[in-house]
């Protein structure tokens, strides 16, 4: 099953919860930026994006997810 933010409840998740979480995980493994964007296969600008609340497409995420070694649904409060 794949998650987008489209069809989440927004009363579940915002942009800016989304965002955190991928922060939080990035920095939990110890991974800046950069390590993240060469990692995953995405630009650090793309990141930083993600991070601030802008362009969290599914795909990314998912990218992101897999480089950090976490689920997918960690980056989506319930």
């Amino acid at each position: 099953m794949s998650i987008s933010l489209n069809n989440l409840d927004e009363s579940k998740a915002t942009a800016i919860d989304v965002a955190a979480a991928v922060k939080v995980a990035r920095e939990a493994v110890g991974y800046s930026v950069d390590d993240l964007a060469v990692t995953c296969g995405l630009i650090a600008g793309e990141i930083q994006e993600i991070e601030s609340g802008e362009g969290a497409d599914p795909a990314k995420l998912k990218r992101i997810a897999a480089a950090l070694q976490v689920p997918l649904s960690s980056f989506v409060p319930m």
